[in-house]
């Protein structure tokens, strides 16, 4: 019982059902295609989208389109500074295995066919870890690539269109028993079983992620988390389709009005 008390309040408020504030920036880098700058509560991520006139290796030659990913979070991202990747060489497994997450969920809904002999890049940097930070760089980057993809027909870049769906992701667990909705790092450092959803505007699966930490769960219980977590990627289309092709800043369960401080002649104007 008292666990459950911390537990809610340390919530201060926040209903388990519902996704932390989110704030979206736009063009926050001013050489990229596109970029975002996604806040879903103290978690902060900046995802651009490039693209370069090369393939890997195995595509050289077959006029065919790739797309790829790479994550990394900034050495203060966290409480206790962590070595910046860079300076070690190499990268981290968990580094690895979510660049790769990103790439192959995007892969799934993006026309490669489009692009002959051209690599969209995806770069996510973690600017704040609060928890959810994979799923937050994919769902910025999914706001970063159809910006992209209008830029580029409208520079001619590309003769049609290549993003067949819009993609969220969002996180979901079991604490105390209890299912909650967008985990930060309290809630996925306390719970039994913890869940990354990503799905399609049109409510299709495209990658599910999870594990029973503690204890076994029931088919019950995971289904009871899928419908949660839907229900929290419905919440941020609802943000991502509020904002419109207009404003520069969209926002959800905060209250402000300041545009934003990295905004480049407000160039998002121009969409």
């Amino acid at each position: 019982m008292a666990q459950k008390k911390t537990t809610e309040n340390f919530l201060k408020g926040r209903a388990n059902n519902k996704v932390r504030p989110i704030i979206l920036k736009y063009d926050t880098f001013g050489f990229a295609s596109s970029s975002v700058l996604l806040s879903i509560g103290r978690t902060k991520v900046l995802v651009s989208v490039t693209l370069q006139n090369s393939v890997p290796r195995f595509l050289k030659g077959q006029k065919k389109g790739w797309l790829a990913a790479e994550y990394a979070m900034l050495p203060c991202a966290t409480k206790k500074r962590t070595t910046r990747e860079g300076s070690q060489g190499y990268k981290s497994s968990r580094s690895v295995e979510i660049s790769r997450l990103i790439g192959r969920c995007f892969r799934s809904v993006v026309d490669l066919e489009v692009f002959s002999d051209k690599t969209i890049m995806i770069d996510c940097d973690v600017l704040q870890a609060d928890g959810g930070t994979r799923v937050a760089c994919i769902t910025a980057a999914s706001v970063a690539l159809k910006l992209a993809e209008k830029r580029w027909l409208e520079n001619q870049i590309i003769e049609q269109s290549f993003l067949k769906e819009e993609i969220a992701a969002i996180s979901v667990g079991l604490v105390d028993n209890k299912a909650y909705l967008d985990l930060d790092f309290y809630l996925d450092s306390n719970a039994q079983a913890d869940f990354n959803f990503v799905f399609t505007k049109s409510e299709k699966l495209i990658e599910v992620q999870g594990t029973a930490e503690k204890e076994p769960i029931s088919f019950e219980q995971f289904e009871n988390l899928k419908k949660l977590a839907l229900n929290g990627v419905k919440q941020i289309f609802s943000v991502i389709d509020s904002n419109g092709n207009k404003k520069n800043t969209a926002k959800i369960g905060i209250n402000r009005s300041k545009t934003s401080m990295f905004s480049l002649g407000n160039r998002i104007n121009n969409i």
